[in-house]
């Protein structure tokens, strides 16, 4: 079981150096200061996504719409 973060408390998370150079590449002029703030604003997305989907089962379409993303992230 995770721990909840106190007060602001960071961890790091390593991924892959492609994969983090291709989003560097993607977010380039998109209004992000780094590839930290773009993940961190991906991953609350994310979460709240999944919060509010909890109860609700996907439609075909949004499990499309959900692979599709996670491969454009490069985990698919």
């Amino acid at each position: 079981m995770a721990k909840k973060s106190r007060g602001g408390e960071k961890v790091t998370i390593k991924i892959p150096r492609p994969l983090y150079d291709r989003i560097g590449a993607i977010i380039d002029g998109a209004g992000y200061n780094s590839v930290t703030e773009f993940v961190v604003y991906v991953l609350r997305d994310l979460v709240s996504t999944h919060t509010l989907a909890e109860s609700e089962d996907y439609s075909p379409e949004e499990l499309e719409r959900v692979k599709q993303r996670l491969e454009s992230l490069g985990y698919l």
